[in-house]
């Protein structure tokens, strides 16, 4: 176990499992890498980080097989790890229900743990039927977060444990000031796109010079997560304009009928750049997104976005609203220390000391940074 309490002499009250030495370097984990790696400056936190046994992947596959069928969970080939004291709060983040199945190598989390939160990001209602098991797994925690709406489903069977919360971003490694940057690149696209903006933004590239940066490789993995979260970072505040979508928009059939949204849309407003795209159909993001101009509406497939840009070029005023409002919007409201905050309520924790001056920085930043813009 490892952990800031350590150097502190502080005994840690959170015990939190990360799957980090599990999963794969797949380039979306990059979010939930960065909540966790920020979570010992926020709390006085343990950290445990099982690495798979050499057997994991066809035991993972016979575990998911077999729990289609039944609900008894199976350990995947994760080593057991046994518990040597007591913490306030047991604490993992699943970005996939299989992974709920890796919890089962820890001997105690129920009994030496005064409570336990799982934050699970996706899982959709049209897969339940899919993971019996996951969901027994499931069914153990005292609370449940999910990160997309449709949790009523979930909640008849987990005895209506589940409540929502949004994704976050570590916002003062995102925001431009207070030395923000040129913003040389025009249009920066991220992950899934449509072929029709696409090859729009290909003719103006050629056309009219506009610097338009995207992905040229299909591959989801790289060598190192963290170089890759740095690297989103000084891209996106280097960025005028930034694409976004709801999550899988290219990919109906795997969402069913939810309209979901993840981290896209933080990692657009945070470094302050101008979002064009689609509103997901979801409540939740109308409230974590009500600010006038936080999403330009492109509809997906639309191949206008070059008029959308040349309208938005000819107001310089409205642009820089724009940014200004997504950043403080973000400095305000959506950063991790604010989910970490919702967290502790939910299990009962007063805010630690750690957390209260992160609040604080944030605040001061915010102050600071629209007093600067104010007087420019």
């Amino acid at each position: 176990m490892t952990g800031k309490a350590d150097r502190a002499a502080v005994p840690a009250r959170v015990l939190l499992m990360s799957e980090r030495n599990i999963y794969e370097q797949e380039v979306w984990r990059c979010s939930f890498k960065e909540f966790e790696d920020l979570l010992p400056a926020l709390d006085a936190v343990d950290v445990i980080a099982p690495h798979p046994r050499s057997w994991y992947k066809t035991g993972k596959r016979v575990a998911l097989r077999a729990g289609k069928h039944v609900a008894t969970p199976l350990n995947p080939g994760i080593p057991p790890i046994t518990l040597d004291r007591d913490y306030d709060l047991f604490f993992t983040v699943c970005e996939k229900p299989s992974e709920l199945l890796n919890v089962n190598a820890v001997n105690g989390w129920k009994t030496r743990c005064r409570t336990s939160v799982c934050w699970l990001t996706e899982f959709y209602v049209q897969d339940m039927p899919l993971f019996k098991s996951c969901l027994e797994v499931l069914a153990q925690f005292d609370h449940v977060l999910f990160m997309f709406s449709a949790i009523e489903p979930f909640n008849r069977l987990i005895d209506g444990k589940g409540s929502y919360l949004a994704a976050g971003i570590d916002t003062l490694r995102f925001c431009p000031y207070p030395k923000p940057p040129a913003r040389p690149i025009d249009v920066l696209s991220v992950g899934r796109r449509s072929s029709a903006t696409h090859q729009a933004l290909l003719a103006l590239a050629r056309n009219e010079g506009l610097f338009y940066l995207y992905d040229t490789l299909t591959e989801l993995r790289t060598a190192s997560l963290d170089d890759h979260r740095a690297l989103m970072a000084n891209l996106t505040k280097r960025s005028r304009y930034f694409l976004v979508n709801p999550s899988k928009v290219d990919e109906p059939g795997a969402t069913g009928v939810q309209s979901e949204f993840g981290y896209r849309y933080f990692e657009g407003a945070a470094p302050g750049t101008i979002m064009l795209g689609s509103r997901p159909r979801n409540r939740h993001f109308e409230e974590m997104f009500d600010w006038e101009d936080a999403v330009i509406d492109l509809p997906y497939g639309s191949d206008q976005v070059g008029a959308i840009i040349k309208e938005l070029d000819a107001q310089p005023e409205r642009q820089e609203r724009i940014r200004r409002r997504n950043v403080a919007e973000c400095l305000r409201r959506h950063d991790w220390a604010h989910r970490w905050e919702a967290i502790l309520a939910l299990a009962g924790l007063e805010p630690s000391p750690q957390l209260c001056e992160r609040k604080q920085r944030l605040k001061a930043t915010c102050a600071h940074f629209e007093s600067t813009v104010s007087a420019s």
